[in-house]
């Protein structure tokens, strides 16, 4: 059983950073996969982006060169760092978690584990 608990989410500016953290409970090893996911009110969840096993990691067009997801080398911990916001970055934020070495970057289905969710506000 894996847990996942997100923080760092908060209001900011356009063209403010943030960061988001994700503590991951109960990992013991083995090819996985973890990625960010956003879902704003009245839209469908996005996937962000996601980082596999060895590190390789994939992003959506409209983040890439602004966010980076990083993992420590315990797998115990995911972040997302987030350059340059946008209004339309607001979202609430959900960190996720999936056995095995399939790792997609929009297939929520196909996560496990979900963390409880981290709001982050963009103002114009």
């Amino acid at each position: 059983q894996v847990t996942l608990v997100e923080s760092g989410g908060g209001s900011v500016q356009a063209g403010g950073s943030l960061r988001l953290s994700c503590a991951v409970f109960g990992y013991g090893g083995g090819s996985h996969c973890m990625g960010w996911f956003r879902q704003a009110p009245g839209k469908e969840r996005e996937g962000v982006a996601s980082i596999d096993t060895d590190g390789s990691t994939s992003y959506i067009y409209s983040v890439k060169g602004r966010f980076t997801i990083s993992q420590n080398n315990a797998k115990t911990a995911l972040s997302l760092q987030m350059n340059s916001l946008k209004p339309e970055d607001s979202a609430m934020y959900y960190c996720a978690f999936r056995w095995g070495s399939y790792c997609s970057t929009v297939d929520w289905s196909a996560y496990n584990y979900w963390g409880q969710g981290t709001q982050v506000t963009v103002s114009s």
